[in-house]
């Protein structure tokens, strides 16, 4: 049974299908204050909210036993993110959802700003008819300039071309297909988009990279008489040139839905600008999206949590893939590099300093999983942490000194990787392969070819290729209660070295191990428990 903590008003479409699970226990709350929340979060393995409230590292590290953080939206910057990932726990969002919603609020605010309708109305209201004081601009001909054409920026891209408007866009991280598909020139920089815009939006996360990226000198490379709009995140503009700008008859007007501090001060100088329109943070606040979002940060929570599907985590280095065609190969990837590992260690190899990891091209767009598996291989038994896991198992390697790499090959055969160690002078690779409706294998250890399904414990030994090893290992085995699964003899050459895995059910004692390297002709003795998937 998994607990779920629900609060901050998710809509209830998403918490039914969490309340529908028998293994899932929903307790829905209010948004608490920092102090309660703090005293009750221990108790549960997961929590989902709005952006309310605020999950801070020390939330994340008095939540002993959470595994997931759902956020029912987009931005996750009320979410400590790097002291989750070094936690191992999940952080998921829901970035689709609201999209249809803030791209019409954008269309919205735009022609109520330029039409003056705000102001208008608000003449009406009081009685007066004033109708001369109200001349507005159209969005026929005018230039649109995006930052960032992502899921939000393309549905604004879309709708403009309906408006009659010239589509540009500046977005380095964003492939020339994606432009040509939406009829959207792409601007070469920032600047050479500032420098035509008319209508400036903005549509990228808060990050280094986008704090404070529209700020005075580039509102001032913007032509005469031009709007801007944030709808993104508060801090991208910098309110103060802003304000500067718009007090200067620079800009035509603007448009914020977003601050850098919310909710915004009463007596924020942001209130009495004539020709800024303010909205209270009301891009995904429709009916459809909070249900949206709802359905999917809830159904995402639920998957983790009963299937370990970390394909929703958006501090899990997954790959384009689906989850589910990737779990046989992360399962060969981490149960190889367990396997190189432990060989290494009894070689006498103090600690793992590089993991190389080389994928089939058919399995080189889950690299980013396949590689958080090879390390967290590297790591079981290792590290003092019960949370090890596909979150933080690269993070937790790179803070140990271990250089990772990833690459692909197509002299691997299909569905195959192959996981390199080394440390000092030692090294070794293992490989293996994941077919496609078939059992996971490891095919190679070093030099040696071998077929083995790596189940719940795998023996490697070495040992001269004389008559009579195997059945005295297989005696000994017997005599230990050790169920044999599969055994794989390989060797080299006649009578050179050999190398023999076995897979068996249960433990290996090392008093077991020790009567192994006791047989004659055996010359080494490895024993890899492999950790429950």
């Amino acid at each position: 049974m998994f607990r779920v903590l629900v609060t901050d008003e998710v809509d209830q479409e998403g918490v039914a299908l969490l309340a529908a699970e028998p293994l899932l226990q929903v307790d829905e709350m209010p948004t608490l204050p920092k102090d309660d929340l703090l005293a009750r979060i221990g108790e549960y393995d997961a929590i989902v909210g709005r952006s309310a409230t605020r999950i801070s590292g020390d939330l994340l590290k008095a939540g002993a036993r959470l595994k997931v953080v759902g956020r029912a939206g987009v931005g996750i910057d009320n979410i400590a993110l790097d002291v989750a990932t070094s936690l191992g726990i999940a952080v998921i969002n829901a970035p689709a959802g609201n999209t249809v919603a803030v791209a019409e609020l954008f269309f919205g605010a735009v022609i109520g700003l330029l039409r003056q309708i705000p102001r208008a109305a608000d003449v009406m209201r009081h009685g007066r008819w004033d109708r001369a004081s109200f001349m507005g601009r159209e969005l026929k001909g005018k230039v649109l300039g995006i930052v960032g054409l992502g899921r939000i920026g393309s549905e604004v891209a879309l709708r403009a071309h309906a408006f009659g408007m010239t589509v540009v866009a500046y977005d380095p991280y964003i492939a020339d297909e994606r432009f040509t598909a939406l009829r959207v020139r792409r601007a070469p920089s920032l600047d050479a988009l500032l420098a035509e815009t008319n209508v400036l939006t903005l549509h990228v996360p808060l990050t280094e990279e986008t704090q404070g990226m529209i700020g005075k000198r580039e509102l001032g490379r913007l032509p005469s008489r031009s709007v801007v709009v944030n709808m993104a995140r508060g801090g991208i503009v910098d309110e103060t040139a802003l304000l500067a700008a718009l007090d200067a008859d620079q800009l035509r007007g603007a448009v914020l839905d977003v601050y850098s501090a919310e909710p915004l001060a009463t007596d924020s100088p942001l209130r009495s600008v004539p020709n800024l329109l303010l909205t209270p943070h009301l891009g995904a606040n429709t009916v459809e999206a909070q249900r949206n979002v709802s359905r999917d940060v809830c159904l995402a929570v639920r998957d983790a949590l009963l299937r370990n599907d970390l394909s929703k985590s958006i501090n899990v280095a997954g790959g384009a893939g689906e989850w589910g065609e990737l779990q046989p190969a992360m399962l060969v990837a981490r149960r190889a590099a367990a396997v190189a590992r432990a060989v290494l260690a009894d070689q006498g190899m103090r600690a793992v300093r590089k993991l190389a990891l080389r994928v089939s091209p058919d399995l080189a767009h889950g690299t980013g999983a396949l590689l958080a598996a090879a390390a967290a291989g590297v790591l079981e038994g290792v590290i003092e942490t019960d949370r090890l896991n596909l979150i933080n198992a690269r993070a937790l390697a790179e803070a140990r000194g271990i250089e990772l790499s990833v690459g692909e090959s197509s002299e691997l055969g299909a569905r195959a990787l192959e996981v390199a160690l080394a440390g000092g002078m030692q090294q070794l690779a293992v490989m293996g392969t994941a077919p496609d409706g078939g059992t996971p294998r490891l095919t190679q250890i070093g030099s040696f070819h071998i077929d083995v399904n790596p189940r719940q414990t795998l023996l490697i030994l070495t040992n001269l290729d004389v008559p009579g090893v195997i059945g005295r290992v297989g005696t000994l085995l017997g005599e230990q209660r050790v169920n044999i699964a599969e055994y794989h003899q390989a060797r080299l050459a006649q009578g050179g070295d050999a190398l023999a895995a076995i897979s068996v059910d249960g433990a290996v004692s090392e008093e077991t191990r020790r009567a192994l390297l006791d047989l004659p002709d055996v010359l080494s003795a490895s024993v890899v428990h492999f950790r429950s998937e």
